[in-house]
């Protein structure tokens, strides 16, 4: 299989919103077939797991309209237009838990939902962290609350971590510790 046996005939935008594009896409397939494929586009998010200096994570508490619920997650925010991921990382640290830091090591990126949104999630491990200065949008109500990488990787297999990134860089996370231990 070659990607260049799929050809886009057309592309048709169907929303535009704050947050997402819906484009459908008309495509010739390598059996001359066409189809329709819908796709979310979406800039792209930063995520941190923010280490403490007693190794906890920090993690924000915060209501998800769409699962109605409050969650447990890594902080994270959408990358602003042609914004380098790792300076939205920095950026959403301080946002949203308070702390800030100089000591950003990328982990991981990933695709959200590779078959229908091309949103790529860019995650951070940050350490010495620094208190600084919480600054919410007026949307955000969060908590920071610390956790031990071992009750969260309990909670994420007990089905009480919920959130795809979180599990990712959570998980990703235990892994780069196990082989980076001296």
């Amino acid at each position: 299989m070659d990607k260049s046996d799929f050809k886009r005939l057309s592309r048709k935008q169907i929303y535009q919103g704050k947050v997402i594009n819906v484009v459908q896409d008309t495509m010739q397939l390598p059996n001359e077939k066409e189809s329709l494929f819908d796709l979310v586009q979406h800039n792209g998010a930063a995520a941190i797991i923010p280490v403490d200096s007693e190794g906890n994570i920090l993690m924000v508490e915060q209501f998800r309209n769409p699962v109605n619920d409050i969650t447990l997650e890594l902080p994270a925010g959408t990358l602003e237009k042609g914004e380098d991921p790792l300076e939205c990382a920095i950026r959403e640290l301080e946002e949203e838990t308070g702390y800030a830091s100089n000591d950003l090591t990328f982990l991981i990126k990933f695709y959200t939902a590779i078959g229908f949104c091309d949103e790529i999630i860019h995650i951070y491990v940050a350490n010495h962290l620094e208190p600084s200065k919480q600054n919410l949008d007026d949307s955000e109500f969060i908590n920071v609350k610390p956790y031990s990488l071992e009750r969260l990787i309990k909670m994420i297999n007990q089905g009480k971590l919920i959130d795809s990134k979180t599990i990712t860089g959570i998980l990703a996370y235990k892994q780069y510790i196990e082989t980076n231990k001296n």
